[in-house]
Formats: structure tokens, C-alpha cells, sequence
């Protein structure tokens, strides 16, 4: 019985917007609808993706962006009717699905080799 509950909440609850797949070391760019009074706008925030987690309904993903030489960091939850879009600017090659040691890192030592597609 519960499963059956959780199952039609989600159901009911569930954006079916299509998002391009990514993975931690990509550099995305997300659309977040931001609501000021009675006017929407989009924000775009662009960084590199730190992790994702979950799973379904709970599915989430951390951006990390330097802004004025601070680190900033946001979560964003996939399943959000507040995210316009989500845009993969370039895909990164990293060896880890959490790449918290980018937090250490400033400079040139920050910098993610690309990585390259091949398409058949």
C-alpha cells in the first residue's frame, strides 16, 4: 500500500522535461527561473558539476563556479519546475564521480582536461 503511494506521488510530481546526461567534470550552464515580485527571469549558472546524487525523485546535482574569486557552490535538484534549462558546455575528463578536491585547488592546478568524444 504505501509503495503504491509513494509511486502516484511521484507520479503526479514528476517535470518531464529532457535534460542532456552529464556526469562530475562537465561545465554546464543551468537556466534557474528566478520570481522577483510579480516579474520571472532566468538566471544562468555556469560551472563545473561536483557530483550527482540520488536517485529519481531525489536526484541531485552540486555546480561549483569561482565567482570574484570565491568559491561558489549550488545544488540543484533535477526534478525542479524552477530549472528552464541545462546546457553541457564542455564535457570534462575525471576520474572520480565526486570531485571534492577541486575545493583545494586554485589556478592553473584547477583546470579539467577535455574529454573527447567520438562519435561512430
Amino acid at each position: 500500500m504505501m509503495n503504491e503511494l509513494m509511486k502516484y506521488v511521484e507520479s503526479q510530481n514528476l517535470t518531464n522535461k529532457e535534460f542532456p546526461t552529464f556526469r562530475a567534470g562537465d561545465t554546464i550552464s543551468v537556466g534557474y527561473k528566478i520570481r522577483e515580485g510579480n516579474k520571472e527571469r532566468v538566471q544562468m549558472f555556469q560551472g563545473i558539476v561536483i557530483q550527482i546524487s540520488g536517485h529519481k525523485m531525489e536526484r541531485t546535482f552540486t555546480v561549483r563556479k569561482i565567482s570574484n574569486g570565491v568559491g561558489v557552490e549550488r545544488i540543484f535538484p533535477m526534478n525542479s519546475p524552477f530549472i528552464d534549462s541545462i546546457t553541457v558546455n564542455k564535457r570534462g575528463l575525471v576520474r572520480r564521480a565526486r570531485i571534492y578536491y577541486l575545493r583545494n585547488l586554485s589556478g592553473k592546478s584547477a583546470r579539467i582536461k577535455e574529454r573527447n568524444i567520438i562519435k561512430k
